[in-house]
């Protein structure tokens, strides 16, 4: 009798805890517990209800506070007063919404995050979108890392602004569908300001340090181009500074990208080709003052923020898309141009192809010392230049040594060679999501070609190639010492557009491909089986021709040198580094 009694109990007990547990389950939002990509803040828990209060004594309810079905409390601050109490949420044009992270009862302080939407051209849509994240407490003296200012603007009107993962509050703005189709607004034309510290930290709420990263779509079919990156490098605070973040309202970095053979499309949706990088004292942006509509958010909300400095503002203040080129170019006093080239052409950045450094040529790796020290740098792949004395302003050129662009006044250069792109950039890079923080399959060694301006006059004139990575130069070459020119018409880089950017990658790229058609027909003629190179003989594409161009001449360049060198014919090999050297194979085999 006992026994019956006790599973009588347990029977009642477990079935009353499935009730239960179906009950509080249907009391969720319907994606809680998936797998899915939370696309969109959780609702409130089916059955609560919202606390509902008047900050402004005007009748209405102004702040809307309760807790999300997966548990998170929140509130939101009605910024355009159009809150009713039927409301299961505030609205993302005009209002504001607040995260207590850590559950300790504030909304605006240390581990919360805000979201602040401004609609400032009253078109009903939320076009600016300010993301504040508070460091931890334990955090608040470290000046940079924990914490975001993110401030993001629509000017596309694709309503697409910052990307947030809803079910926990973290800012992803580099998760991505397929190689590069980022979550984040990088496409078209768009801009947004952003700093890696927490908001109370910073000394002008209205400076910012990507002040800003500009994205431009010149074709106008919603992916982006060009871009041009800014920074603000903030001062070292002392020890006795309130603010950790000292930015200065100058530009001191600027970064200028081109997709300069427009193959960005659905499924390669970044693609940028090189960037000019400016550094040294830049010029003064205090005087680039933008101001918006709606942006001062309700005064009587100010008390519920740490630091309410980003809901008082009327300005902030950057460089805009229309002045920016300008900026750089008349106003800009730069003491160093550094240039990258995506050689291998796998580098789908949402931000920039420019991070290959002054270093050792031979060392591999983040923070290693050598050329990709950077941690978002390709390991293989690009070739860098740099003027550390900014003797050449920037400008380019196209150099009869190999028949690519190159930096006018760069005393040294290294191309990293991945014929096959093997090596690449993970997405993401040092970000979350996307691996450990390091690029995918990198290499120990790479075969590496070296580019020296010996007599210093702005042009390349010796090349150096190790082509098995062992460290040694296995052979130089210096065009003067060929009785060739090393110069060339110098492009102006301050008077450059994209569509002349095109113009100029095609023109390499048609040259590149006529010099492996002249190469190939002295080729045939020495009785070089070109048949081996038919992988490289079918190029459909702008980016195919710039490629299989310079490879097809290369490798029937060494064929002929290996003629040669067999028939120990020395005038025959001057006549081939002469001609490859010069792109001109038909003047120095005109008998043939």
């Amino acid at each position: 009798m006992k026994k019956i009694k006790l599973y009588s109990f347990l029977f009642t007990y477990l079935f009353c805890c499935a009730v239960l547990n179906a009950q509080s389950q249907q009391s969720l939002y319907w994606q809680s517990g998936t797998l899915l990509n939370p696309l969109r803040l959780f609702p409130v828990k089916i059955g609560d209800k919202a606390e509902f209060i008047d900050l402004d004594k005007d009748g209405d309810p102004d702040l809307m506070r309760y807790k999300t079905s997966n548990g998170y409390s929140v509130q939101w601050i009605d910024d355009d007063d159009d809150m009713k109490i039927t409301d299961i949420e505030g609205d993302i044009d005009n209002d504001c919404l607040m995260v207590d992270r850590n559950n300790d009862g504030k909304y605006g302080s240390y581990d919360d995050l805000i979201v602040d939407w401004n609609d400032t051209d009253n078109d009903g849509k939320g076009d600016m979108q300010i993301l504040t994240e508070y460091a931890r407490e334990e955090d608040k003296n470290k000046p940079w890392g924990p914490g975001h200012v993110m401030i993001s603007l629509d000017l596309d009107h694709d309503n697409v602004l910052n990307y947030i993962d809803w079910s926990n509050f973290t800012l992803r703005g580099w998760i991505h569908d397929g190689a590069s189709d980022f979550y984040e607004d990088y496409h078209g034309k768009t801009l947004f300001l952003k700093i890696h510290t927490s908001p109370e930290k910073m000394n002008d709420a209205r400076l910012n340090w990507e002040n800003p990263f500009l994205f431009y779509d010149p074709d106008k079919d919603g992916l982006s181009e060009h871009a041009i990156r800014f920074l603000d490098t903030p001062r070292a605070n002392k020890a006795d500074d309130a603010f950790k973040t000292n930015l200065t309202g100058k530009i001191s970095y600027a970064a200028v990208t081109f997709d300069a053979d427009n193959d960005s499309r659905p499924g390669n949706e970044f693609d940028y080709d090189w960037t000019l990088n400016f550094r040294g004292e830049g010029f003064d942006y205090t005087k680039q003052k933008h101001t918006f509509k709606n942006l001062r958010g309700l005064p009587a909300a100010d008390t519920l923020f740490m630091d309410p400095r980003y809901r008082q503002l009327s300005e902030l203040l950057y460089p805009d898309h229309e002045s920016a080129w300008d900026l750089i170019f008349k106003e800009g006093k730069w003491a160093q141009v550094w240039f990258t080239y995506d050689e291998d052409d796998d580098c789908q950045r949402w931000e920039r192809v420019e991070l290959y450094e002054p270093k050792d040529p031979y060392l591999m790796g983040a923070k290693k010392g050598g050329l990709d020290d950077n941690n978002q740098a390709d390991p293989a792949g690009d070739r860098g230049e740099w003027d550390l004395d900014n003797s050449g302003g920037g400008k380019l050129y196209i150099s009869p040594l190999d028949g690519k662009l190159h930096l006018y006044g760069a005393e040294k250069g290294y191309w990293r060679i991945d014929q096959n792109a093997k090596s690449f950039q993970a997405m993401g890079g040092i970000y979350d999501g996307y691996g450990p923080g390091r690029q995918t399959n990198s290499p120990e060694t790479a075969p590496l070609i070296g580019y020296f301006d010996t007599d210093n006059n702005g042009f390349f004139d010796q090349i150096t190639y190790d082509l098995n990575g062992d460290k040694v130069v296995d052979k130089t070459i210096s065009i003067s010492e060929l009785g060739l020119s090393d110069q060339a018409p110098i492009i102006q880089s301050a008077d450059l557009n994209y569509n002349m950017v095109k113009t100029i990658e095609e023109k390499i790229a048609n040259n590149l491909w006529e010099r492996s058609q002249q190469a190939l027909k002295v080729a045939k003629s020495y009785g070089i089986n070109s048949q081996w190179y038919a992988l490289l003989m079918s190029p459909k594409s702008t980016r195919q021709k710039y490629h299989d161009g310079y490879w097809l001449q290369f490798y029937l360049y060494n064929d002929l040198l290996d003629i040669a060198k067999r028939q120990g014919n020395q005038s025959l090999i001057q006549r081939i580094e002469k001609a490859y050297y010069s792109g001109n194979w038909q003047k120095e085999f005109a008998s043939n």
